[in-house]
């Protein structure tokens, strides 16, 4: 099988008052299928950068980009808008739900953005909604949901178009450890049913969830080691 991901000697500079930001500087990196991968490293070290780059929200500066054997690197901006939408799901640690929808049509954005006629995509929405354990919180409003069950329908908006992979940037960052912990059962099982993810962490105990660590510094991987993980139970 082909790699999920491919990103050979990726760079991306920025000219930010006359100087020259190396906010990557040669990212060599392969992501196969179903992995379970935590990106980690100090502020400034590229983290967020690698994100925006693998989730097809920027481009590099030189390097080449392959997903599923297209060459991102080479897209306009509709191809990119494309491989988003169809491919990619995000999850963010600001939650990113319309505040005047209901979780219900919070999750069905990405299926009106695909042209899914209205009964199909309600009713998948409702699937993915189940699926994060939210069914009687379907038609409450994001000010009527705690954190946790907010980033659940950020989950559920994730998934609804069946994407090769999740990207988590810092899921856990605004939820207090209870629902933390919720949310990392979710993602696990999530992995557990197939699906690839990679997630952005600062948190040790977050990066223990994942089957891969990728550790950078200044704008390159400092180290990619397996994790030694504590024990997951998926139900």
């Amino acid at each position: 099988m082909a790699d999920l991901i491919s990103l050979k000697e990726i760079k991306r500079h920025y000219d930010v008052g006359g100087e020259l930001v190396r906010a990557l500087d040669g990212i060599d990196l392969t992501i196969n299928h179903n992995e379970y991968i935590s990106i980690m490293g100090p502020s400034g070290s590229g983290k967020s950068t690698l994100m925006n780059m693998i989730g097809c929200l920027d481009t590099p500066t030189e390097g080449v980009y392959e997903f599923e054997g297209e060459l991102v690197h080479e897209m306009d901006d509709n191809q990119l808008a494309s491989i988003r939408n169809r491919k990619i799901g995000f999850v963010f640690q600001t939650f990113n739900l319309l505040p005047k929808a209901t979780a219900l049509r919070n999750v069905e954005v990405p299926l009106i953005y695909a042209n899914m006629a209205k009964n199909d995509r309600i009713e998948k929405a409702k699937k993915a909604l189940i699926a994060v354990g939210l069914e009687e919180r379907m038609h409450h409003k994001p000010n009527e949901l705690s954190g946790g069950q907010r980033q659940r329908v950020a989950i559920a908006r994730a998934l609804v178009n069946d994407p090769s992979i999740i990207l988590a940037d810092e899921p856990t960052g605004n939820l207090d450890s209870k629902s933390g912990i919720e949310i990392m059962k979710i993602l696990d099982k999530l992995h557990h049913a197939g699906n690839t993810i990679i997630l952005v962490t600062h948190e040790e105990y977050i990066a223990e969830h994942a089957d891969r660590t990728i550790n950078l510094f200044d704008g390159k991987i400092k180290e990619d080691r397996q994790t030694k993980k504590r024990k997951r139970v998926v139900t």
